[in-house]
Formats: structure tokens, C-alpha cells, sequence
């Protein structure tokens, strides 16, 4: 995957499109890497490039340490992406990406900075919905891999690679307990765009939870429930990316840039 911002950035580019009229930053969920979005890019019109996220001591950056907070995850890439939000972009982040994603767009609006002309949120409850009774990142290692073949969001040929467990669950672990222990904070709703989307046969995030993200926006909602369960961003990937394309294209056609 190539970089532009050299071999410690933030932001990983599938396909470099420096002349797009729009940026897309992609917030990956948790053990996921910025290799989620390899082939997004291939989905998307020459007018928008793709930005994928690699967050702190994972993949490309597994020598830095990992942070456990999803603010903390947030603040961490924040200088890295702000310059790069110097022409029209979106944001979209599945289950903990989408409450990255949030905070970050919570943050450029606080600090008064042009927000995202939309945000996407895919697979996650409504930040003030956000509440875990029994959190899972703490389980033993037997239980935790039990618990992420329940979820299929990790191959089995990884949770079957002792090897690669091990070097794998403290990231995954880090990830679930940013996730597990996010507390939302009160404050205004966001002025962009907000669609929240939600997997039809996702026993984690149901439909009227999908629907709560209304709130968290004084801008248009939207929310749309695809074919899959927890990890249609997969299963669903071409209509998802396709949806995605649509949406920002006609704020480029309607020459909102951001609102």
C-alpha cells in the first residue's frame, strides 16, 4: 500500500489520486488495519480518492504503542489529517472506526475548523447509546478467540495461527476495550451530513439503534440497513461502496463542498 505522507503516516492511500475533487478517510473497526479498505478505491469514480486510516501500533505501525481510548485514537492521527482537509471530504468508520470518526468530526467542529461534508457510520449503536455490561476485552485468551469466532470478523486461519494470536490479541484486545469503554460526553449535535448504515442480520447493532444516530446531527439523516450481519461491510461491500459514491458525488454535483 502506498503512502504520501511518508512511512509513519496516519493515512494510507490504495491509489494515490492527488488531482480527486474530494477526499474519502476510511476508520477502520477494531483489530482491523487500514488494509480493510485495499480495494475500496476500485469502487469509487476518479473523483474521489481514498484515504484509509492505520492507527497507532497497528499494522504498518505495530512498533508504536497502542492506545486503549477511542479519543486517544482519535487525537492521535489528528495532525496527520488535518492538513489533508483542504478540499471537500467524508468520513466513514465501521463499528469503533465510526465512533473514531465521530469524535474526530466532534473535534473540527469545536475547534470551529470546516467539518465533513458528511459522515458515514456503519455497524456501530449511537455514541450516547454506547454501553457494555459485559465487556469481552478482558476476557482469558481461550474465551477472547472464542468470542471473536462468534463475531467472524477475524479469518480463521489467523485465530487458528497461534503464532499470529499472539501477536495479534493485544492489538484486538486494545481495540475492543477503546470500544468497550468508550463514554460519550454531551455536546452539539454535528452540522454535516449523517447516514448510518446497519447490517440486516447484525445481532450487535439492531435497527433501531442504527436510527438513534438522528440525533447526533442538525444536518440530513439517513439510515439504510444492508444484507449481512456485523461485517456486511464485506458481504455488502459493492452496494455499500456504491451507496458511498452516490451520496458524495451529488454534493460535488450540487456544489455544496461542505456545509
Amino acid at each position: 500500500m502506498s503512502t504520501q505522507s511518508g512511512a509513519k503516516s496516519y493515512v494510507f492511500y490504495p491509489k494515490p489520486n492527488p488531482q480527486a475533487r474530494m477526499r474519502l478517510f476510511c476508520f477502520p473497526y477494531a483489530g482491523g488495519t487500514a488494509a480493510v479498505f485495499r480495494n475500496w478505491s476500485q469502487s469509487f469514480p476518479s473523483q474521489i480518492e481514498l484515504c484509509s486510516i492505520q492507527y497507532q501500533g497497528r499494522g504498518g505501525r505495530l512498533a508504536e504503542p497502542l492506545k486503549d481510548d477511542v479519543v486517544e485514537i482519535m487525537n492521535a492521527c489528528y495532525d496527520d489529517l488535518e492538513p489533508l482537509l483542504n478540499k471537500p471530504f467524508a468520513f466513514f468508520g465501521h463499528s469503533m472506526g465510526a465512533l473514531v470518526s465521530y469524535e474526530f468530526a466532534r473535534r473540527l467542529q469545536r475547534e470551529g475548523k470546516p467539518g465533513p461534508f458528511e459522515l458515514f457510520v456503519s455497524g456501530s449503536v449511537a455514541p450516547h447509546e454506547k454501553s457494555v455490561d459485559d465487556p469481552t476485552y478482558n476476557l482469558p485468551d481461550a474465551e477472547f478467540i472464542a468470542e471473536l469466532r462468534r463475531l467472524q470478523g477475524t479469518p480463521a486461519e489467523v485465530l487458528d495461527n497461534a503464532e499470529l494470536m499472539q501477536l495479534m490479541l493485544p492489538i484486538i484486545r486494545a481495540d475492543f476495550k477503546a470500544s468497550q469503554t468508550y463514554a460519550y460526553v454531551p455536546g452539539p449535535p454535528l452540522e454535516c451530513s449523517l447516514r448510518a448504515f446497519g447490517g440486516l442480520q447484525d445481532e450487535l447493532v439492531p435497527r433501531e439503534q442504527v436510527e438513534t444516530w438522528r440525533q447526533h446531527t442538525r444536518g440530513s439523516f439517513r439510515a439504510q440497513m444492508l444484507p449481512g450481519d456485523h461485517f456486511f461491510l464485506f458481504t455488502s461491500q459493492p452496494l455499500l461502496t456504491r451507496l458511498i459514491a452516490q451520496e458524495a458525488i451529488m454534493h460535488l454535483d450540487e456544489g455544496t463542498g461542505r456545509i
